[in-house]
């Protein structure tokens, strides 16, 4: 199933706002550092700031942040330390409190060597042993794909940009294409903890 084909049910986990009929294409700049803070521009294809994430990496706690064009926090994103797969933590708003958690995401297994495999459950998936949602692929390649559970089903992809615009700019853009009935805020959170748990990795 390639990434433009509509689902038959809408996935809807941030916002139903973000949630359109037909398949959207979004554009990734990573990384600017600046005065302690490591930044990602997500744009639409004509260039229109659509979110931004911020984290800032002086700090004790990995806590980032998905905000909108205009600087609004819509989900915090929290890294438990100590934990054997990595796991992220995605909150609504500002909050770090169990009530509010939106997903949570995991390694499937300790030791990935050459591509990551990431496990996403929903807060109903209290058993975990189905994923929800799984991602797999690198993004040091500009490469992954998102799959509905353990299906074959492919709810968004990541690819690196292969035009004019992403060689005259930074040679780390990258395009991510979000299918029909999918909430495209959840994919591109799930791209950015794709990111930190490769830069993680790097880091043990």
């Amino acid at each position: 199933m390639a990434a433009n084909a509509a689902l038959e049910s809408p996935v809807m986990v941030i916002g139903q706002e973000f949630v359109t009929q037909h398949p959207v294409d979004l554009e990734m700049m990573q990384k600017t550092f600046s005065l302690g803070m490591n930044d990602c521009k997500v744009t639409d294809e004509d260039g229109n700031l659509i979110f931004q994430v911020r984290s800032k990496i002086a700090t004790v706690r990995d806590i980032r942040y998905l905000q909108d064009a205009y600087g609004n926090i819509l989900v915090s994103l929290k890294h438990k330390l100590m934990t054997a797969h990595g796991r992220w933590e995605v909150f609504r708003g500002e909050s770090i409190e169990q009530k509010d958690l939106l997903f949570s995401v995991k390694q499937s297994s300790l030791f990935q060597l050459v591509s990551s495999k990431l496990h996403v459950f929903l807060p109903s998936n209290t058993t975990e042993s189905v994923p929800d949602f799984r991602i797999e692929g690198a993004f040091i390649d500009s490469s992954c794909t998102i799959y509905l559970g353990n299906s074959n089903t492919i709810v968004a992809q990541m690819h690196q940009q292969h035009n004019l615009k992403s060689t005259i700019r930074w040679k780390d853009d990258f395009q991510v294409t979000v299918s029909p009935n999918v909430d495209y805020a959840f994919i591109i959170v799930l791209v950015v903890i794709l990111d930190a748990t490769e830069d993680n990795d790097d880091k043990t």
